[in-house]
């Protein structure tokens, strides 16, 4: 997944993030979203919709480090919804939109689930080594936040390697690396064409794997940083005052969202010793998330570019003749 913006201003050079699905590809422009699947009879099934960002409505959230959780929201937003799609088109069967509920209800499963997984269960382990060691890992603790974002990064990646032994997610991943190849060639001004787009790699740096692992890596600095002005007792009851603590730290993983997608952008603009070191693990990390492509899967990811392209610039002539 290439994470888009919303930059809409500079038509001649428009940002375009995608995501892989099953059996295809969504893209995403600041007005445009589109998804594009290989349908078991080989033939294209394509989804074209106008897309309208809070950003359009509310310009104010396009400032840095608010961007970064509206693009965040979106991504997820419009993940669920190409998933939806490519599953049905993908097995040949009619597809059952979701309705305004139940989207809010899978996003905040989602949601829910990436939480319990990323934030309440490393806490509750680091506090578990901490009595099985027979010492007292208190969250003013640098050791603690050390522990506690080791274990999310390595639940991360065992998760992610995991799922990665799955013929199906092979195919998903095989579809994610055709997704960057082709944003590469469209980036480089290349022809959209599978011989272009073969040449490049499946890496990208603003893909949305390495977004993840980077709010992973920050939430240790900042939650280092903030933990030791927080009370150390609550009401004189631990049970009590570690949920606090776990409230306080789902509260922070917006900024931590801004910050991390801020970094990102900065790491395309500035080569910087400092911003590579800290953007190389998600680059690492991508090697467990892509894989090399087949033509027609890179076949797949050109069309769906190429619409969303020209939709996009269909769209801004509308606008600005209006």
């Amino acid at each position: 997944m290439v994470l888009g913006t919303n930059q809409a201003e500079d038509v001649g050079n428009i940002k375009v993030g995608g995501q892989a699905v099953i059996e295809g590809i969504m893209m995403r422009a600041p007005r445009t979203f589109t998804v594009v699947v290989r349908r078991p009879d080989g033939n294209l099934s394509v989804r074209e919709d106008r897309w309208y960002s809070p950003m359009e409505r509310w310009p104010v959230l396009k400032r840095p480090f608010l961007r970064g959780c509206i693009v965040l929201y979106e991504a997820l937003f419009n993940g669920i919804q190409a998933l939806t799609y490519s599953a049905n088109e993908a097995l040949g069967e009619e597809e059952e939109p979701l309705g305004p509920w139940a989207l809010a209800g899978t996003i905040a499963l989602a949601l829910g689930g990436a939480i319990f997984l990323f934030v309440v269960i490393p806490h509750l382990a680091t506090l578990g080594i901490g009595v099985l060691f027979g010492t007292e890992l208190g969250v003013k603790s640098l050791w603690f936040h050390a522990i506690d974002g080791v274990i999310k990064v390595a639940m991360f990646v065992g998760y992610v390697g995991l799922i990665s032994l799955l013929k199906e997610i092979r195919r998903v991943f095989q579809y994610h690396g055709a997704e960057h190849k082709s944003i590469h060639a469209y980036e480089k001004g290349e022809e959209l064409t599978v011989e272009n787009a073969r040449k490049y790699p499946t890496l990208h740096a603003r893909c949305g794997t390495a977004f993840i692992l980077l709010v992973l890596i920050i939430s240790i600095f900042l939650f280092t940083a903030v933990f030791p002005f927080l009370p150390a007792d609550l009401l004189g009851n631990r049970i009590f005052t570690n949920a606090f603590y776990i409230l306080v730290k789902i509260a922070l993983l917006l900024p931590i969202a801004g910050c991390s997608y801020e970094i990102i952008r900065l790491g395309e603009r500035v080569d910087n010793p400092l911003l590579r070191a800290l953007l190389l693990p998600g680059l690492w990390m991508q090697k467990l998330t892509t894989r090399e492509p087949s033509d027609d899967q890179i076949e797949v990811a050109i069309v769906a570019l190429k619409r969303t392209l020209e939709k996009e610039r269909a769209w801004a002539q509308i606008e600005s003749a209006a």
